[in-house]
């Protein structure tokens, strides 16, 4: 497993801006290797400036394939949906195939259908472009990621049952009693690139335990994204604060 890459940018538009490199380099680089690029999407925050920049540059908008690592479980026109905010900030003002955009079902009463549902899309996307079988897990070209003050990423949050899911792809996450659906650890460490963008003083504390050898996985689930491929975090300088960063 590759050593995780980090880089410390002196505040939030300079972390956009190496993002947004970096996403840009990684879009080109998945088409020249294979033809497309499978990209699953954070929401939160951070990221939404990275989107309205990508919006205006010049990509091979036909060989995108937009995912969403987590929802939280409201209809795309809430102001909360991740996937609304996507769409306005990117890529509603890009040409990219309205069927390349798969967009996680949040309509059914049941959650647990709707992580069905999504996974099934998942699977079916990816049978598609790389002839997987059922029973494999599909590879993602890159997996953009935040980090909440208690060190969720996606919708993995702590000490719920989510973490440890390890036979599904897609599941359903819990913030308090509010239902999300969120990719799992095993999807996410499938993937050839991993990206944390983590901005903000409140990150401080949870960081330190991400990256502490003594930290534990479910009070921190940050820690368990592991990826096979590469894992890159960005991090601003407030978020990095006083952290020791010798010990990373």
């Amino acid at each position: 497993m590759p050593a995780p890459t980090l880089e410390i940018l002196p505040d939030k538009p300079a972390l956009v801006q190496r993002a947004l490199a970096l996403v840009v380099e990684a879009i080109h680089s998945a088409v020249a290797d294979h033809g497309y690029c499978t990209l699953a999407l954070a929401g939160g925050s951070t990221p939404k400036p990275l989107y309205s920049g990508l919006a205006e540059r010049d990509l091979p908008w036909e060989n995108l394939y937009i995912f969403w690592g987590d929802e939280r479980y409201v209809a795309v026109d809430h102001p909360d949906s991740n996937a609304g905010m996507a769409k306005a900030a990117w890529l509603d003002q890009v040409p990219i195939p309205a069927d390349h955009i798969l967009i996680t079902p949040t309509i059914d009463k049941d959650p647990v259908v709707s992580a069905s549902q999504y996974e099934a899309t998942v699977k079916s996307v990816f049978a598609s472009l790389q002839g997987i079988a059922p029973d494999q897990v599909p590879q993602f070209d890159l997996i953009l990621l935040g980090m909440g003050d208690d060190g969720h990423t996606a919708s993995l949050f702590p000490h719920t049952a989510a973490l440890t899911v390890g036979d599904r792809l897609i599941t359903v996450g819990h913030k308090g009693a509010d239902p999300r659906i969120t990719f799992t650890a095993p999807l996410i460490n499938h993937s050839r690139r991993v990206m944390f963008l983590v901005a903000g003083a409140d990150k401080q504390t949870a960081l330190a335990q991400v990256f502490s050898p003594a930290g534990d996985d479910l009070a921190y689930p940050s820690r368990l994204v592991r990826p096979q491929g590469e894992l890159r975090w960005l991090l601003d300088r407030q978020a990095v604060g006083d952290l020791d960063l010798a010990m990373i």
